[in-house]
């Protein structure tokens, strides 16, 4: 399948999947994502606090304060607030850059299992239920993801040591965003394609060469997750809910250019 054609069948179908998932009673998946972020946001707080606290008294027991002079107070205070902004900006940051991979590991059971779902009422296919086979989806899809990261980050290293390259640095430099962000969208269709690849048996090289024939549907089937994460301060609240949404319509995809081939 060309490109464009291909793309323009994710798109599509991305779209579909919105009301295909509240006429068909799938809006159930959408309680996931609101218990994902509740966790995220709980866990990240008290993970934030519980460093800080680690933190600040190691610091503190490395320095000799005394507690009578006037400026203890004061400097126990720009020591608390400064281990504080700086494990915020890391943990923003990380969820910058590996947000998206986090949220497609630990979402990756419902994946798994919506899928199926999606194909069951389209096609009237029903696969036996396995729960050695949900772990074997499960962890093939933690590995997808896993791998997927691995390739980024190889791309990531690539991008800025060619920064340093004599005008050429200027054009990664400038675009290496850019082709970053293409870059995080085909790899989260490739998440979303391997749903459907596992059920049809293909292994992970079996996968990697479907998902290269239909390059234009992993990169429309990651796009509009991949912009969901660009959003300021709600992206990662927001991803979640679109992952859904995306799962389903890759699923309607690949049933759609099965179809036609």
């Amino acid at each position: 399948m060309g490109f464009w054609k291909g793309f323009g069948i994710g798109i599509g179908t991305f779209f579909k999947a919105i009301g295909f998932v509240f006429s068909k009673g799938l809006w159930w998946s959408l309680l996931f994502p609101i218990a994902i972020n509740v966790l995220f946001i709980w866990g990240g707080s008290e993970l934030i606090t519980l460093l800080s606290f680690k933190i600040e008294n190691f610091i503190l027991s490395q320095i000799s304060i005394n507690s009578q002079e006037w400026y203890s107070d004061i400097v126990k205070g720009l020591i608390t607030g400064s281990v504080w902004l700086i494990l915020k900006i890391l943990f923003f940051s990380i969820f910058v850059y590996f947000g998206g991979y986090i949220i497609l590991a630990v979402m990756s059971p419902v994946f798994s299992y919506l899928s199926e779902k999606t194909e069951k009422i389209i096609t009237g296919k029903t696969y036996p239920f396995s729960g050695q086979q949900l772990m074997r989806d499960v962890v093939r899809g933690i590995l997808i993801t896993l791998r997927n990261m691995f390739y980024e980050l190889l791309i990531i290293l690539i991008i800025f040591l060619s920064s340093f390259i004599p005008v050429l640095g200027w054009v990664f430099t400038i675009f290496g965003s850019i082709i970053l962000f293409f870059v995080s969208s085909y790899f989260y269709g490739f998440s979303f394609i391997d749903y459907t690849s596992e059920r049809r048996k293909l292994n992970i090289k079996q996968s990697v060469k479907f998902v290269r024939k239909n390059k234009g549907l992993a990169l429309s089937s990651g796009l509009i997750f991949a912009l969901a994460m660009l959003i300021p301060f709600c992206g990662t609240l927001i991803a979640p809910f679109v992952s859904i949404f995306s799962v389903v319509g890759t699923t309607i995809a690949i049933l759609k250019i099965k179809q036609n081939d």
